[in-house]
């Protein structure tokens, strides 16, 4: 007979990479089941934990759903900076940075779906998101109308982030809008406006 090899002793996880995987598998079982209907149970069969694994790393079901939000939020904001870095003028950064913007919700669309669908556990931590756009949008804005105000340049970033979101919601409901024309859609309005504004402070 053939003498059976010991298996060898299991790896050990480090705590980034095993919160990345539960992080993961909560995305998964949140978009299958929605979050009333997932059950930590599901998410740590589906990591091949156990459930008090899951509460060492993140309290609760809630604070599963509001790491998700926080990886979504560094995500984005990579993804966003990423793109409109190359950018030669700040247009460019911000129509590369609004077609980023989309092609990563067409990359999470049902996670970023389920998070936008959970009033009131996410809400706050969805503002923050919100908070991070239009900092980076009003940068943008800074570079191509110098000296305008900072609530001015505020104002007209809070304009854009919501045209960002409602036509996000759109191409929700309308998946034959493409994120180049969502794209295309909020420069015609957004940018041409902004840039016949450059007289007036």
């Amino acid at each position: 007979m053939t003498a059976q090899t010991a298996p060898g002793p299991r790896r050990r996880v480090p705590r980034a990479e095993r919160e990345q995987q539960i992080v993961d598998a909560a995305v998964a079982v949140f978009g299958e089941r929605g979050y009333a209907g997932a059950s930590m149970d599901a998410v740590a069969e589906r990591v091949g934990v156990t459930k008090p694994v899951l509460y060492t790393h993140f309290g609760s079901k809630e604070g599963l759903l509001l790491a998700a939000i926080a990886r979504a939020r560094a995500e984005l904001l990579e993804v966003i900076t990423e793109a409109a870095a190359p950018a030669q003028d700040p247009e460019s950064m911000l129509r590369n940075g609004t077609l980023a913007f989309f092609t990563y919700l067409d990359r999470r669309a049902p996670a970023w779906q389920l998070f936008c669908s959970e009033a009131g556990v996410a809400d706050d931590a969805l503002e923050e998101i919100r908070a991070q756009q239009t900092d980076f949008i009003a940068g943008l804005l800074a570079a191509q109308v110098p000296g305008t105000a900072p609530e001015r340049l505020t104002g007209w970033a809070q304009v854009i982030v919501g045209a960002c979101e409602r036509l996000a919601v759109w191409r929700g409901q309308d998946e034959t809008v493409t994120a180049e024309q969502a794209t295309e859609y909020l420069m015609e309005v957004a940018w041409t406006g902004l840039a016949g504004l450059r007289g007036t402070r």
